[in-house]
C-alpha cells in the first residue's frame, strides 16, 4: 500500500511516499481503507517536532480520514466489511490516516451516511469534534446568546458555525478574504467582519449594540485574546482554540466584566464526553445540518504541498489528501 512516512522531523518535504505492506486487524481492531484522509495543523507541528508529544519514528501522520471497512479482529462487533465510516484516531503501530490503509480502535470509527463523501468524511474528525467541544461543552453556548468565531472560514471555524445555526445561537465571524467571509456567511455567520481592518472590533462591538459577545472561539490567541477580552458581555466566556505564541492581556478587562478564558485541547476530551461529542455529530450529518466543506485536496503524493497550504492564512474550509 502507499503511505507517507517520516523519518525525520523537519520542513514539509520530509513527508515521503512509501509502498508498504497492508496491516491486518488484531484481537479488538478495525482494518479501514481509507480514501481520503485531514490534514490539520497538529500533523504540521508533529511532522516538524515542535508539539509537546512526539512520536516514534518512523511514522505516517494523520488521526483523521474516512473509507469503508475492510476487515474486523477478534472480539469485534458492530462493524461489517464495507460499512462507510469516518475515523477519529488510529490504534498506533506508528500508522496514522495518510496511508491507502489504516488499523483503529472500534470506539475510534463512526458511521459516514451515505449522502456524505469520503473527502467530507475525512474533514470531520478533528475539526467537528473541536468545534463541539470549545461550543458547547467548554463554551457553554445556548440559544439566542451570541458566539464571535475567530477565523470563521477554517474547518473549525466552518463547524461551530453550523453548529451554532443548527443550535439558535446567533453567530459573528471574522476572515481574511472576501471568499472566506462569503463562505462564513454561507454556512450559517450573520455577520462577517475583515479582521485586516484595523475597526473589525468597533464594528463588532456596534453588531451587538455595544453589549459585547458572550462566547468568543479564538483560533489565534496570542493575536487576539486581550482585545476578545474587550469584546465580551458581562459573564462571557473565551475558549481558546488555537495559539501561536505569548502576549500580555490586562486582567482588569476580565475582572470588570467577570469573563472566563477556557483552554481546551480535544486529546484532553474524556471518553464519555467524545461519545456526546459523536452522537452528536452523527445526528446532524444524519439531518443535514451538518455539511463538511472540503476546500482544497491533495493527491498522498502531494503531502508537503497539503502542509504548506494547512498553515498558511486565508482558510477556505478544510484540506484533504485522497488516498485512493
Amino acid at each position: 500500500m502507499k503511505a507517507i512516512v517520516v523519518h525525520r522531523f523537519g520542513p514539509p518535504d520530509v513527508l515521503a511516499v512509501e509502498e508498504l505492506p497492508a496491516p491486518q486487524p488484531g484481537p479488538g481492531e478495525v482494518l479501514v481503507r481509507l480514501r481520503a484522509a485531514g490534514v490539520n495543523p497538529v500533523d504540521a507541528y508533529i511532522r516538524a517536532g515542535t508539539y509537546a508529544r512526539k512520536p516514534a519514528l518512523p511514522f505516517t501522520p494523520g488521526s483523521d480520514g474516512a473509507g469503508t471497512v475492510d476487515g474486523v479482529g477478534e472480539g469485534v462487533e458492530g462493524w461489517s466489511v464495507g460499512d462507510r465510516v469516518y475515523v477519529t484516531g488510529t490504534a498506533g503501530r506508528g500508522l496514522g490516516t495518510y496511508a491507502q490503509w489504516t488499523v483503529c480502535a472500534p470506539a475510534q470509527v463512526r458511521h459516514l451516511p451515505d449522502h456524505v463523501s469520503f473527502e467530507q468524511g475525512a474533514a470531520i474528525g478533528v475539526p467537528y469534534g473541536t468545534a463541539w467541544r470549545a461550543l458547547f461543552q467548554r463554551g457553554g453556548a445556548r440559544p439566542a446568546e451570541t458566539v464571535l468565531v475567530r477565523g470563521a472560514s477554517g474547518g473549525v471555524g466552518l463547524a461551530a458555525l453550523q453548529m451554532a445555526r443548527a443550535a439558535g445561537i446567533h453567530a459573528l465571524g471574522t476572515a481574511g478574504t472576501d471568499a472566506g467571509a462569503a463562505l462564513a456567511r454561507e454556512q450559517g455567520a450573520d455577520l462577517v467582519f475583515d479582521h485586516h481592518a484595523e475597526d473589525c472590533d468597533d464594528l463588532i462591538l456596534e453588531a451587538t449594540g455595544g453589549r459585547g459577545v458572550d462566547l468568543v472561539l479564538e483560533m489565534l490567541a496570542n493575536v487576539n485574546l486581550a482585545r476578545d477580552l474587550t469584546l465580551l458581555a458581562p459573564f462571557g466566556r473565551i475558549v481558546v482554540v488555537g495559539n501561536r505564541g505569548t502576549l500580555e492581556v490586562n486582567p482588569r478587562d476580565a475582572m470588570a466584566r467577570e469573563a472566563d478564558i477556557r483552554g481546551m485541547l480535544l486529546a484532553n476530551t474524556p471518553p464519555a464526553d467524545l461519545l456526546r461529542i459523536h452522537a452528536g455529530i452523527g445526528a446532524g450529518l444524519r439531518n443535514g445540518t451538518l455539511r463538511p466543506v472540503v476546500g482544497r485536496r491533495f493527491t498522498i503524493e502531494e503531502g508537503p504541498g497539503a502542509h504548506e497550504a494547512v498553515m498558511a492564512p486565508g482558510a477556505h474550509g478544510k484540506i484533504v489528501l485522497t488516498t485512493m
